[in-house]
Formats: structure tokens, C-alpha cells, sequence
């Protein structure tokens, strides 16, 4: 399946739009249409439901080293600018960037790759976005086009070595940009903060300048205190938060992949420093089974753990839940959620300042003058155990997940083309998304055989008693098979269709999505069959 076909198919059939398209469009922002709004609703939903809501805080779930508790909370887009400070994100959350001085296109340093090519005695280094064979075929393209050549002079060309970063190339003299004619016209990398920067109040000066979050997890450290002091809790426990953050991504992609504005589902989770790494393990393999749960192949997905060399300074371990989205080249995985150990670097932060490493040990970072370069709120955000005495800062687990990327992986893995027969019995192709049914936007459409002989009154009549506890839909119009084809096309999982025995026994017809099984149930059982069959 091609990227191009599934976006396609999000804009024909309304998942997704590029945003203020009627103007062109805005790069690295999507608006979700009827549908989309729907699919990335329910996954925000299972996903609360499963982590939060139906969560039992009086026993320990299969693996977990003991009970939690779980509660939740919404904290707002733009706080206070000593939160980024202290956090690290003001002077660490950045891009390496390079600009294109004849195309005027800026880049990411690290999504720019190249091959060494001669020719005549001339070497350059053809350089390009893209990745695996495409990149080898656009590297080739490039060097035809400047060294004047054609298709069938490709032989001459001398190629160095295989695909490599540009970050490798000593001379960018001898650079020639993705998407440049001349060589040398790329900058040197130069550092990008990806925060979007706003202002609160009239005026526009330092002292009101803040930033839209590039994340939701700071919203819940700076809110330790009161959670823990309002809900009751007792460590273990996790606060959730669903909700927008922002990143000025230098260069967007991957349709909804890599975007400036999405929305994340974040567990931070409390623990005490003894056990925190069982407890990280836990939320490791329990946030990977939940992916395989509804729906995403075992063979598309996988755990990948960081090496020492990826962890940030802070980390005791991170992991990636990965997922090969059809878009990378074979064998490559993109990240669909983080779980990171964080030790207690976040709640000392807000504590006491922005903290650094020397050595083995976090300390506060200090300015030329030897005082504290942002300085921590001051407050306590330590823990006091009643029952054993014991002060201590907790560890934090987080479990970091996107919740448009989810949507796209869970996308990219329903999309499917087979067979299935049309009204006359003939095999026709479709296309159907095998969506789980939690996740499916519509979960039954209801359809009259044909529009007369009172069919459309008990169908609208069944409708009308579904329709309170799903989302359902009714379409009375065209063939049955077309409607049948229309409903798989954007991953409804049962039909229920009113024909001629309905009106001698009232009974009707529901039929599966991917097995194409048909069944007959009595009108006054379909709620109970669906209840069965949605969960």
C-alpha cells in the first residue's frame, strides 16, 4: 500500500483534510473531518478508558509489582515560562538546521542525506530528503541533471560510497542541495528552538513572552503537589493527560507523522526510586500490548530499547513501541510511543532549578557567576510515606504515546484490497479498512433492501434505537451491494439490512466486514448482538 493511496482515500471519504486548504494549505497541520474526528475520538477514548477509567486501583494487574491508583488531569497550553527553563526545554528542546540559500527551503541537518559522485575528474555530493531506494534514485537524478547528462549516460557517473548523512561532509562547498542547482548553497548547521514562542498580555517584550507546551508532561509535574494533596493518593500512582502540544518542526512529514501541532497521551507515573525499573518494565510491555490489542500486526510493531548513547543525561532507560509505517523504507520503524525511566530529574528540576551531569550525579546548573542559571520553584515536591516514615523524591515512569500517530498506524494497518461479491453475486474488488471495532468510526450502518414495502420504516425504526448508545448510520440509497462496498471503504464493522423476511418474521440480515459472513437475528436482538460483538 502507498502513503498516497491512504491519503487519498482520508480526504475522498472525510478523515482527513490539509489544513486551510482553500488557501493553499498550512505544512505540518491537519484538520480531521467527520470521520477522522471520530477514529482519533474513539482512540483517545480506549485509551483512557483502558489506562484510567476502568482501571482497579485495589488490586495489582497482571505483571504490575503491586496495586495503583490512576487519576487524571488537564493542565493548560501555556504556563508559566519558568516551567520551560527549568524543564530544559528553553535552551535544549532544538534542531539542527540548514538553509538553502538558492532555494530558499530550510532543512533538518539530521534528514539530509547524500552520495559521493565524479565525474571528469569533478566530485560532489548530491544530497536529498528522501530515504532507501528512493534516495539512490533521486542521488542519481541530481547528478545527471548537474553534470548535464542523460538517462543513458549513467554509466560514466563514478558513485564513492553508499547513502550517508550530510552531517559526514567536511566541505559543504562541494555540497549540491536537495533541491539547488549550483553546489555550496547550503549553511552551516546552526541550532532551531522548536518551541512556538506567543506573548501574554498587550504587550510584546521579554518580560510577557511565553511559549505554546512542546509537551503535556510538564502540566502534571508542576501539578504533583496538588494532585496528591486534593486526590488522596498514595505512591504508586499515575496521572494521565490527553492534549494539544506544539513543535515548529523544521521540516514536516510523512503526512500526519510529523506535524506542528498534535495531540498526545501522556502517564506520568510515581514510584518509589527502589522499584522504579520494575515498574518501568511493566509500562513497557503492558503500552506494547495494548497496540497489538486493537489490531497492529506483531510483525509491523515492535519494542526497541534505547542504547546508552541515545538516553538523554537524565534517563535510567527508554524505550520505543515502533511501527513500520508504509512510508519508511523495508526493514526501518518509526516511533509510535516513548516509555521513559526519568529517575526524579523532573520534579527536582521544579524543585530546585534546571539541573545538568557531572559525573554520575544531577546538579543544579550555574550561570558564569556561579549562581543558579534558572532557578526551581522552591516548593517541596517530596513525598512522605505515613506508613514508613520515609522522605524521598519519587522516580517517574512515563508512558508517552501520539494520538495522530496512533491513528495513522492504525490506518496504515486496517487499509486492505481484496474480493468481495456485489449485488448480483460477482466477485468485485474493495477496499476495506479492518479497523478494530472500538476504534471504527461508525460501528453499524442500517439499510432497507429497497426503498418501498415498508423497509425504510423498520430500518429507520432500528436505526432510531441504536443510534442513543453508537454511532450509527443509515443509507437507503443505490444498490445494497454498493452500500455494502461504501461502508467498508471507511472500516463500519456490521450492516444490518431489512429485506423481505424482515417484514414475515422480523428478522434481519447482519453482515460482517472481514469475514463477509451474513447472519439472521430477530430485530429485538440486535442491540444485544452488537454489545457483543463491539466490545
Amino acid at each position: 500500500m502507498e502513503m498516497d493511496t491512504l491519503a487519498a482515500l482520508c480526504k475522498r471519504r472525510g478523515f482527513l483534510f490539509s489544513s486551510s486548504e482553500i488557501y493553499g494549505g498550512l505544512n505540518g497541520f491537519w484538520d480531521y473531518g467527520p470521520l477522522g474526528v471520530e477514529l482519533k475520538r474513539n482512540i483517545r477514548e480506549a485509551w483512557w478508558r483502558d489506562m484510567v477509567t476502568s482501571h482497579n486501583e485495589l488490586e495489582p494487574p497482571p505483571g504490575a509489582p503491586s496495586a495503583y491508583a490512576m487519576v487524571g488531569l488537564d493542565s493548560t497550553i501555556i504556563m508559566h515560562p519558568q516551567v520551560w527553563k527549568c524543564s530544559g526545554h528553553y535552551d535544549l528542546f532544538c534542531d539542527l538546521m540548514v538553509d538553502c540559500r538558492e532555494s530558499k527551503r530550510r532543512y533538518r541537518y539530521d534528514q539530509v542525506y547524500g552520495r559521493w559522485v565524479e565525474y571528469q575528474g569533478r566530485k560532489i555530493f548530491a544530497a536529498t530528503e528522501a530515504m532507501g531506494q528512493e534516495a539512490e534514485q533521486d542521488t542519481l537524478q541530481k547528478a545527471l541533471r548537474f553534470f548535464n547528462l542523460r538517462n543513458k549516460d549513467a554509466d560514466e557517473l563514478q558513485w564513492l560510497g553508499p547513502i550517508e548523512p550530510l552531517s559526514h561532509v567536511q566541505n559543504m562547498e562541494q555540497v549540491l542541495g536537495p533541491d539547488a542547482k549550483t553546489l555550496g548553497t547550503l549553511t552551516p548547521p546552526r541550532m532551531f528552538n522548536l518551541m512556538f514562542e506567543t506573548y501574554i498580555g498587550p504587550l510584546q517584550d521579554e518580560a510577557s513572552k511565553s511559549f505554546l507546551r512542546p509537551e503535556t508532561a510538564q502540566g502534571i509535574f508542576v501539578n504533583f503537589k496538588n494532585v496528591l494533596d486534593s486526590s488522596r493518593v498514595k505512591i504508586p500512582f499515575g496521572i494521565a493527560q490527553i492534549g494539544k502540544s506544539f513543535r515548529n518542526e523544521i521540516t514536516p512529514r510523512y503526512f500526519t507523522f510529523r506535524s506542528r501541532e498534535f495531540e498526545q497521551m501522556e502517564i506520568e507515573f510515581f514510584c518509589h526510586p527502589s522499584v522504579s525499573r520494575a515498574w518501568y518494565e511493566y509500562w513497557r510491555n503492558r503500552r506494547f500490548q495494548w497496540y497489538i490489542g486493537l489490531g497492529l500486526s506483531s510483525e509491523r510493531l515492535r519494542l526497541r530499547e534505547h542504547s546508552p548513547e541515545e538516553l538523554s543525561h537524565y534517563s535510567c532507560g527508554t524505550a520505543d513501541i515502533e511501527y513500520a509505517f508504509p512510508f519508511l523504507p523495508p526493514g526501518e520503524f518509526g516511533e509510535l510511543e516513548g516509555i521513559a525511566h526519568r529517575g526524579d530529574f523532573d520534579l527536582r528540576s521544579h524543585m530546585e532549578g534546571k539541573l545538568v551531569r557531572q559525573g554520575d550525579q544531577l546538579v543544579v546548573e550555574l550561570d558564569e557567576e556561579g549562581k543558579p542559571r534558572y532557578r526551581g520553584s522552591g516548593r517541596d515536591l517530596t513525598y512522605f510515606d505515613e506508613e514508613t516514615r520515609e522522605k524521598y523524591i519519587p522516580h517517574v515512569v512515563e508512558p508517552s504515546a501520539g494520538a495522530d500517530r496512533a491513528a495513522l498506524a492504525f490506518l496504515c494497518e486496517a487499509y486492505a484490497e481484496d474480493e468481495a461479491p456485489d449485488e448480483h453475486g460477482k466477485p468485485q474488488k474493495r477496499v476495506v479498512l479492518r479497523l478494530h471495532p472500538r476504534l471504527a468510526p461508525i460501528k453499524a450502518a442500517v439499510f432497507p433492501l429497497v426503498r418501498k414495502d415498508g423497509m425504510p420504516e423498520i430500518a429507520r425504526e432500528i436505526y432510531a434505537q441504536l443510534k442513543p448508545r453508537w454511532n450509527v448510520f443509515y443509507d437507503e440509497k443505490g444498490a445494497v451491494g454498493r452500500r455494502y462496498r461504501r461502508q467498508d471503504e471507511i472500516g463500519t464493522p456490521y450492516c444490518i439490512t431489512v429485506d423481505g423476511q424482515t417484514l414475515q418474521d422480523g428478522t434481519v440480515t447482519i453482515r460482517d466486514r472481514d469475514t463477509l459472513r451474513q447472519w439472521r437475528v430477530h430485530q429485538k436482538e440486535i442491540a444485544a448482538q452488537l454489545e457483543d460483538l463491539l466490545c
